[in-house]
């Protein structure tokens, strides 16, 4: 099995022992990205709109890298700390997909890294 790691520099860099994302074959795991802009190093303001939108982005920007875009994706995993954002979080996540949409699945957790509202894990596909 060969497995090739991913970085990008649009995206936050990894504060452990992990990769940005890691393709095997045609798959492309992506590890949970939280809403901290790359350039600042900071986790955006603004709640869970905006928290949304950057991890949507910072997931992109890892895509990107490889050449591809959110439309590879195939399924998420999103993490919130209160399943009450949901709704506002759902608003913004159907703007940056469209049908076929990915397979999803959302759970509350107790917390996530840096105090952030949501974490987004996703898997893609990279072949034709």
């Amino acid at each position: 099995m060969h497995k090739q790691a991913i970085l990008s520099q649009d995206a936050p860099a990894p504060i452990g022992p992990y990769a940005q994302a890691v393709r095997v074959g045609d798959w492309v795991f992506l590890s949970g990205q939280i809403p901290v802009d790359p350039h600042t190093g900071e986790v955006v303001e603004g709640g869970i709109e905006a928290q949304t939108r950057q991890v949507l982005q910072n997931l992109q920007a890892v895509l990107t890298a490889l050449g591809l875009n959110l439309d590879s994706i195939v399924k998420t995993t999103i993490y919130l700390t209160d399943l009450s954002m949901f709704a506002e979080m759902n608003e913004v996540y159907a703007t940056y997909f469209r049908p076929p949409y990915p397979a999803r699945a959302t759970v509350q957790v107790s917390a996530l890294p840096k105090g952030v509202q949501v974490e987004i894990e996703a898997i893609a596909y990279a072949g034709g």
